[in-house]
């Protein structure tokens, strides 16, 4: 497998800039997520890499070798859409040989690949079918099929998962951290899906209006978000916000609007406003009020997940906020409740977008 290089990369469709001057390594063997909302870049800047989209200025190695002037077929990477694209008519088989016989390679190298990729993907069975005789996380697999069979240097996944209903989706992404964990392969993967992005990634590279907001572990990028953007985005339910009045004077404290006063263990450049991120479960429904870390609610929608229920409330100066509690809470729309702030899990962002963390 490969490792892939993009240093600088920009791409504009007449004068729309989509992509401005990102700069990634994916070591070989790596499996990276490319997360972000619609409209951020992340399935532009995967097609630059395959080929399907040119690059406007900037670099891309494959492998070590230039590559963003080479058409896709020689570029070593296999694709696999959000469309399966399999041909109706040709069984599992022949959809899988059927790019390899367009290179000439010989009946029995196809067969062997195939039958290879086949076993992988734990398939071998359905070879002889069409595909309106598959499911659709089955038609999927026969789609990443047709990418093994190539041998590529990498493998390029553009929301693969989103025509799957929520349980094969479940089922079709363990099946693929499976595949990565067998084959050891250098996989990039693009989706808006937060869920996939933590369960299925090495690293997760967040992008947001053109560029990269933040490059981490799942766990990283999760608990130390390096911007307002990243802390909303990441995580759900979505993290807290609320407004704060951060003194410096002696220790770190942070005033909220209700009065509740937070002594925070991070440091900021100057006292003055910030926006506080705290997520739900480090707001818990408590049994009393008796200090300043905690504070009164009225409880609005309760979600019951059961492991844990998640309660939407708002405090007395009007701050809505989802706070946690056990699976088995016995907490009602309309209650009064009291909930703690751990001040070990907060966040504070600056006018700029800037996060400082707890240390």
């Amino acid at each position: 497998m490969a490792a892939i290089e993009l240093s600088a990369v920009s791409k504009s469709f007449g004068p729309v800039k989509v992509i401005d001057e990102v700069s990634l390594r994916v070591e070989s063997g790596e499996l990276v997520v490319f997360l972000g909302p619609s409209g951020s870049g992340k399935s532009t800047l995967l097609r630059m890499i395959a080929g399907l989209e040119t690059i406007d200025s900037g670099s891309l190695l494959i492998d070590g070798n230039p590559s963003e002037q080479l058409p896709p077929g020689q570029r070593g990477v296999a694709m696999v859409f959000q469309n399966y694209a399999l041909y109706p008519h040709m069984t599992v088989r022949e959809n899988m040989a059927f790019g390899l016989r367009n290179i000439g390679l010989d009946a029995s190298t196809i067969d062997t690949r195939v039958q290879k990729a086949a076993t992988t993907l734990e398939m071998t069975e359905l070879l002889a079918r069409r595909p309106s005789q598959l499911s659709g996380g089955q038609r999927q697999r026969v789609a990443i099929g047709r990418a093994i069979v190539k041998e590529p240097k990498a493998f390029l996944f553009d929301e693969p998962l989103s025509n799957l209903d929520a349980a094969l989706r479940v089922r079709t992404r363990v099946e693929l951290a499976e595949l990565h964990q067998r084959m050891q392969a250098t996989m990039i993967y693009v989706t808006h899906d937060q869920t996939e992005a933590m369960t299925l990634a090495d690293r997760i590279v967040v992008l947001n209006d053109r560029r990269i907001e933040q490059i981490g572990t799942p766990m990283e990028v999760y608990l130390r978000p390096q911007s307002r953007f990243v802390a909303g985005f990441v995580g759900s339910p979505g993290m807290n916000f609320m407004h704060a009045e951060v003194d410096t004077a002696s220790n770190t404290v942070a005033r909220l609007g209700n009065g509740s006063e937070l002594p925070l263990s991070l440091k900021v450049p100057s006292s003055g406003a910030y926006e506080l991120g705290i997520r739900p479960e480090g707001v818990r429904v408590t049994s009393s009020n008796d200090d300043a870390t905690s504070a009164q609610a009225k409880a609005g929608v309760v979600e019951r997940l059961g492991e844990r229920t998640l309660v939407y409330c708002t405090l007395d100066d009007g701050t809505e906020l989802i706070a946690q509690d056990t699976g088995r809470s016995e907490i009602a729309p309309g209650d009064r409740i009291n909930i703690g702030f751990d001040t070990t899990a907060v966040h504070l962002f600056d006018q700029a977008g800037q996060a400082y963390h707890v240390n």
